[in-house]
């Protein structure tokens, strides 16, 4: 298990634009593994590279619905549907939650670790936490499209 340091706001990485991963290789591998084991022991959903210092447009997502852990290298949003206002945190952002708005339901282009392309459709919460993992992969931050914040402790996750 080899759990990585978070970066935090206000690192200059978190909000630069992340390049496409070309070579598909055990470097690749180990760092997607990283970036679960890191996932998991900081208790999140969603983990995109720059948020452990790495520019590489690389996610992961496990949001425990059936679609399963998910990788998503070079991640697309091709279509985007519906609307949805939910709460949202980062682990960039240790205790700062605030409503953000969304669509519903996305399809997504992305590769595998191994380089395979592929297509996924996700809805909901799912949905959600990809497009936060890509707004970072983008140097895009979830503060920047916040419509309430949320006092401490008025928000329990």
């Amino acid at each position: 298990m080899a759990v990585k340091k978070i970066v935090l706001h206000p690192d200059p990485v978190l909000e630069e634009r992340c390049l496409d991963v070309t070579v598909f290789d055990k470097k690749l591998a180990k760092l997607v593994r990283d970036m679960f084991d890191t996932m998991y022991e900081a208790e999140g959903v969603g983990l995109a590279a720059p948020q452990i210092g790495i520019t590489s447009r690389v996610a992961v997502v496990d949001t425990g619905d059936d679609l399963g852990p998910l990788v998503l290298i070079n991640p697309v949003i091709t279509k985007q549907s519906g609307s949805q206002a939910g709460p949202e945190g980062c682990l960039s952002f240790p205790g700062l939650f605030g409503d953000v708005d969304r669509a519903e339901k996305i399809t997504v282009e992305a590769m595998d670790q191994k380089g395979r392309p592929f297509t996924l459709h996700a809805e909901g919460f799912t949905a959600r936490a990809i497009l936060h993992e890509t707004d970072h992969l983008n140097g895009v931050l979830f503060t920047s499209k916040v419509t309430h914040f949320y006092e401490e402790g008025e928000f329990e996750r």
